[in-house]
């Protein structure tokens, strides 16, 4: 039978001014970190007559989100990458996320993100977490085998 730990999850954003860590041991919050994809891959028509049509889509779009906890350091540095980057276009979405597990093989490749925004937070009684939302134009991933 098969593991899986977050222990194994290496994670990086290399972006004009930063290389960052990000995975496993920067205080992830429990989470962890998501890809999700913008559009389908395909779309089905059904013709009046029944008969049916697929339309491949070209689209890799997609955002990724990383979730930390409140007191992790790589919420400072994710803070400082996007007020440096968003003083100009030239560096806006050249950020390129880089997340794989290396007990399973897994291996996932996100280009050109850029930060959707700034996260939410909250200032309460027990510390939260922050999340970081970036769009990735590209996004390809290679599943392992445990």
């Amino acid at each position: 039978m098969a593991t899986y730990s977050f222990l194994d999850v290496n994670a990086t954003l290399v972006g004009a001014g930063a290389v960052i860590d990000l995975g496993a041991g920067s205080a992830n919050a429990e989470e962890g970190i998501t890809i999700s994809r913008v559009d389908d891959k395909n779309t089905m028509t059904i013709g009046a007559d029944g008969e049916g049509m697929h339309s491949l889509h070209a689209g890799k779009a997609g955002t990724v989100t990383l979730r930390y906890l409140q007191t992790s350091p790589k919420n400072a540095q994710l803070m400082a990458l996007y007020d440096a980057q968003s003083l100009s276009s030239s560096l806006w979405g050249q950020n390129v996320i880089s997340v794989t597990n290396s007990a399973s093989g897994d291996a996932t490749g996100c280009r050109s993100c850029a930060f959707k925004k700034v996260p939410d937070m909250t200032y309460k009684k027990d510390g939260g977490t922050y999340e970081w939302i970036f769009d990735a134009i590209k996004i390809d991933t290679i599943l392992g085998t445990y």
